[in-house]
């Protein structure tokens, strides 16, 4: 929500306090009367007095000090008076963050924290908690050479913890099958456009803004991704990447047939190693941004993504309602005398100033309290 607020339409709902500003409007003609007689004053010490030095007077002295005394006790009489104001809350747009979790058999070595796919699963929680759901839904497709929606867009978190903690351990596409042993990201584009096209056959096209999350190594690519990403560009969906793994790499897990015995493939490499110039050629590709979950931090890159996201939403509607003012004409009138401090020069007049702040905290306190 983003407000504006209309200072030139201001009601009161206690306009009977509106009548104690004829005080301090007496005090501020005395004031000006005080800054006549000194400006008279100095003119006269100036003609008369005759010093070898050049003598210098303070324009105002200690009057501002007074000044802003008279102006504190106008907003506090306004306060008094309840003022309220025609405040325009502007509605934004959410996001709709669909996440293309790779599954794929390179997503079990153990190069970083746990996993790769573990660590993958922490991200996700983190963009979870960075969501403010208010608008905002989010949707999750797995893939490795075949696709698995596991959550259709939804608004509600705590669908999306209950998947991520049955998820948390390990892929639910298993070592033993042979397609978790392919990265197919042209699939995994696919379900993603097919999860917002299904939500639109559903519920209607929803104005919220679409963003692709691919969180993956690199290993192993096939599918026609050009294809796929063009598909997404024509609907203004951006598709940012998060890698997962090091340059290092670590070893791949063994694959076993029926029968338990070793298969080794002279196509599949020993040492999986996170595939970085590849991920960024689709990042760049797909309009969005690359990341690496050990390099950027979770946190900056779950924010770095939902605030893309947030500039992509349009503005909703408007709402125009009566806004509270009191405590921000109280505020005002507590700055003043503040201010006024900076032009003391007696040391009575600045423990004046020091007994008057400490009662003013402590009728705020109680107030508050």
């Amino acid at each position: 929500m983003l407000f504006s607020l209309d200072i030139r339409q201001l009601t009161f709902t206690e306009p009977a306090f509106l009548w104690l500003l004829f005080a301090p409007a007496v005090l501020l003609a005395v004031w000006f009367w005080h800054l006549v007689r000194r400006r008279n004053d100095i003119h006269r010490l100036a003609r008369q007095r005759i010093i070898p030095v050049a003598e210098r007077f303070a324009l105002l002295g200690d009057l501002p000090f007074w000044l802003s005394l008279i102006a504190a006790s106008v907003f506090l009489i306004l306060a008094l008076a309840r003022p309220h104001g025609p405040s325009t809350s502007v509605r934004q747009g959410g996001i709709d963050l669909v996440i293309l979790q790779d599954g794929s058999a390179s997503m079990h070595v153990k190069d970083v924290e746990g996993s790769r796919w573990q660590r993958s699963i922490k991200f996700l929680r983190v963009i979870g908690d960075s969501l403010s759901w208010t608008n905002d839904r989010i949707a999750l497709a797995l893939f490795a050479h075949i696709a698995a929606p596991q959550l259709r867009l939804t608004k509600d978190p705590n669908t999306l913890f209950f998947f991520l903690d049955h998820l948390a351990r390990v892929s639910p596409f298993p070592v033993e099958s042979e397609t978790t042993w392919d990265t197919n990201l042209e699939l995994g584009i696919y379900w993603g456009l097919r999860l917002i096209e299904r939500d639109e056959e559903i519920h209607g096209k929803n104005p919220n803004a679409k963003v692709f999350v691919m969180v993956s190594d690199g290993e192993s690519w096939s599918g026609e991704v050009e294809k796929s990403l063009k598909k997404a560009a024509q609907r203004n969906i951006p598709l940012f990447v998060v890698g997962v793994g090091t340059l290092g790499g670590g070893a791949m897990p063994i694959f076993k047939d029926k029968n338990g015995k070793v298969v080794v493939d002279p196509e599949v490499p020993l040492i999986s190693r996170l595939d970085r110039p590849s991920l960024q050629r689709i990042a760049a590709a797909g309009g969005g941004q690359y990341f690496e979950l050990e390099r950027d931090g979770d946190r900056r890159i779950a924010n770095a993504i939902i605030d893309t996201g947030k500039r992509l939403s349009p503005v909703l509607d408007a709402e125009t309602h009566a806004e509270d003012l009191y405590w921000r004409f109280i505020l005002i009138a507590a700055a003043f005398p503040f201010v006024g401090v900076l032009f003391l020069r007696d040391r009575w007049e600045l423990w004046l100033q020091a007994i008057g702040a400490a009662v003013v905290l402590g009728v705020l306190s109680v107030a508050v309290w």
